[in-house]
């Protein structure tokens, strides 16, 4: 297998409504940025794979006019992922042990702000069985939350103190759209959203962008002074009806920690991401990860969700904590769909 790692990771200020840029005037600046960090000219850059999601957008092949932020003339060998861009990431990774090329850019997008995205997700779901029920995306959450509270005796005031914490540490992340000290106790006493859900379990609405290179072997040593290293990478998928899996664990998470090498050495950091404070506790349960791994450094998704960008950025933020030298080996995690449907996990290590 080819040594592959993350060498530059940029993103956007996370914002509730991003009223003076489209899609194309956000993703530009986070790609110029993640290029000239890399190191690698532009026209030396393999391959582009972007993530977005039309949904979002209202209209299809949204991602298309993306395309203007990064310079697609001369023509460059591009793909697109109709999913979070974590994905967009795998597929490039793909293409780079199969040999084809040495480096990729990998960028994604989301403007949730354009419609009431909770319905929006409804969309998403199985149009003959779930999606005439009008479940939306808080409410599925709820749900599994209710789930795992009952499977497992734990109770609210561990979901706020998952709040409070992310919260407080995002207070170090300029890309953080939602900090400060928050009182766990006082979180309690703030109505319900969906029972057991209050407004601190759930991720705020987010327009964002972010954007990551890949280098192989000897180009990421010769352009990254301490690249993070993909070690190891899998994704997994589980049933899309939820009364098809138990939804108070993640048994997908699970086997693609084990397959991507989790398990095999001590971790420093983990970057979950976990929109909902339950999904939190779910995957750490799933990945084993105890009291000593630090999750969530960056304040994760409850300090800012951009869809479709999220996933992604959890990879980035690992990568930026190895790169920095304040850890030695992480966790990045990415989910998509409904409650946890389908997973990805990545060893990633500084060198």
């Amino acid at each position: 297998m080819r040594d592959v790692a993350i060498v530059s990771f940029a993103q956007a200020k996370n914002v509730r409504r991003e009223l003076d840029a489209n899609e194309v005037e956000m993703v530009m600046p986070v790609v110029s940025e993640a290029v000239e960090q890399s190191g690698i000219p532009r026209r030396e850059i393999g391959f582009t794979c972007s993530g977005s999601c039309d949904y979002l957008a209202g209209q299809p092949f949204s991602f298309v006019s993306a395309l203007d932020a990064v310079g697609a003339w001369p023509p460059i060998s591009e793909s697109h992922v109709e999913m979070d861009g974590a994905w967009a990431l795998y597929e490039a990774w793909v293409k780079i042990q199969i040999g084809d090329i040495d480096s990729a850019l990998i960028y994604a997008f989301g403007k949730a702000s354009m419609g009431d995205l909770p319905d929006v997700l409804t969309l998403q779901l199985d149009p003959y069985y779930v999606a005439p029920l009008g479940p939306d995306s808080v409410s599925m959450a709820a749900l599994q939350a209710r789930a795992y509270l009952e499977a497992t005796g734990r109770s609210e005031r561990d979901l706020a103190a998952v709040a409070a914490r992310s919260r407080k540490d995002a207070k170090t992340n300029p890309a953080a759209q939602v900090t400060g000290d928050f009182d766990p106790e006082r979180l309690l006493g703030e109505p319900y959203l969906v029972s057991p859900l209050r407004k601190h379990d759930c991720p705020p609405i987010s327009d964002g962008a972010a954007a990551i290179v890949l280098a192989s072997g000897d180009l990421a040593r010769k352009v990254c002074k301490r690249p993070a290293w993909i070690r190891g990478i899998d994704h997994r998928i589980e049933a899309h009806g939820l009364g098809n899996r138990d939804l108070a664990k993640s048994l997908s998470t699970a086997e693609a920690g084990r397959r991507a090498g989790l398990g095999t050495g001590a971790v420093d950091i983990a970057e979950l991401h976990a929109p909902f404070t339950h999904q939190e506790l779910i995957l750490r349960d799933a990945l084993g990860l105890g009291n000593e791994v630090r999750v969530n450094p960056s304040g994760g998704p409850l300090a800012g969700n951009p869809m479709m960008v999220a996933g992604l950025a959890r990879f980035g933020e690992a990568a930026r904590v190895l790169m920095d030298g304040q850890a030695s080996r992480a966790v990045a995690h990415a989910t998509s769909g409904p409650c946890l449907q389908q997973n990805m996990v990545a060893v990633l290590e500084g060198e």
